[in-house]
């Protein structure tokens, strides 16, 4: 019995060590701070890593002295005397000490340099990016010299690969937490103060980024997406963005913008160009271009917005959206009008 328990100890400390392992490969993707796509996150998968690895050294190491123990105790016992036994444990306990002294000098020299690291990254000329969270959206500004070249959209990044950005992070209402594990660790957004965060891509792609602080009933409904893109293709976004709404190409978008122009929707978006300009809810001048509805929730589909025009609080209960009682015609002229914006 004795010796099956021992054996049965051994086989659970490698299923640990087998889980671990298959589980770290796993953690990747879009939205993981161990596929780095910057060199911010790059630092701090750098020093998980690390840790990781010491951890499981440290880990394995003590699971062996424990397996030593229980299948050599009873040899221990019987060849030695309890003084010898005394001192060889007193030697053991002062190397461990020293040993765990050590590590955790170590961890703190490697914290202490991804921190410095973190804070390297800066230029003359970067670019300025505003963000306030709202329960529960992102407002995104990009700065410009001139007020008419100012971009606003909203729960997307536009950023180019290769160049730093300089995000200005404020809140509307409570406290929210910025991450985009790809990119960088998290940042909190504080009302009536702002915190900025330095970040870069160094490779095109999107990465999903999300509320890391409770905020409310719909914080896990609080997503964004950071896509990363070259020069080139993103200064033709930016321009694109700068730009007032289309206007309507037929009579069903006309009718359309009727609707929008006519109903509560005014009370609280924007779409440039017309006179819609509150500032209560996400700009729409550009709404077709994003990927997704109601930061994240939904992606941006023609039944989805319909869904969503209809009755936002069935897809996203205690948003600040209330339903709106269309008819038929309406809603589909409004559709076609909104799928418009590119």
């Amino acid at each position: 019995m004795r010796r099956r328990w021992r054996w049965r100890s051994a086989a659970l400390l490698w299923a640990c060590l087998l889980v671990t392992s298959v589980l770290s490969t796993g953690c990747a993707g879009m939205q993981s701070a161990l596929h780095p796509a910057g060199p911010q996150a790059a630092h701090i998968s750098h020093l998980w890593w690390l840790m990781l690895w010491v951890c499981t050294g440290v880990f394995v190491l003590v699971m062996g002295f424990l397996l030593y123990a229980i299948f050599h105790t009873r040899q221990q016992n019987q060849t030695t005397t309890a003084p010898e036994t005394e001192r060889r444990t007193a030697r053991v306990v002062v190397a461990a000490a020293v040993m765990t002294g050590l590590v955790l000098f170590g961890f703190l020299v490697a914290d202490f340099w991804t921190d410095r690291a973190l804070a390297a990254l800066s230029t003359s000329q970067p670019l300025k990016i505003t963000i306030t969270g709202h329960q529960w959206w992102w407002d995104v500004e990009y700065a410009a010299t001139v007020p008419s070249q100012r971009v606003t959209t909203a729960n997307e990044l536009h950023i180019p690969v290769g160049r730093p950005v300089l995000l200005e992070l404020t809140s509307h209402d409570v406290i929210h937490s910025f991450w985009v594990p790809n990119l960088h660790g998290k940042k909190d957004l504080i009302p009536g103060y702002t915190t900025t965060l330095w970040l870069q891509a160094d490779q095109p792609g999107v990465f999903r980024g999300q509320c890391a602080e409770f905020c409310g009933h719909q914080h896990a409904h609080m997503a964004f997406l950071v896509i990363a893109e070259p020069p080139a293709t993103f200064s033709a976004w930016l321009e694109a963005q700068q730009h007032p709404a289309i206007a309507p190409s037929d009579a069903l978008q006309q009718r359309g913008q009727e609707v929008f122009l006519s109903s509560a929707c005014v009370l609280c978006h924007t779409i440039r160009g017309t006179p819609a300009g509150a500032k209560a809810a996400p700009d729409l001048t550009h709404l077709a271009g994003r990927q997704t509805l109601g930061a994240g929730t939904l992606p941006n589909t023609r039944g989805h917005l319909a869904g969503w025009i209809v009755d936002a609080q069935r897809l996203k209960p205690g948003n600040k959206m209330p339903p709106n009682s269309l008819m038929g015609s309406d809603l589909q002229a409004l559709l076609a009008y909104l799928e418009s914006l590119q």
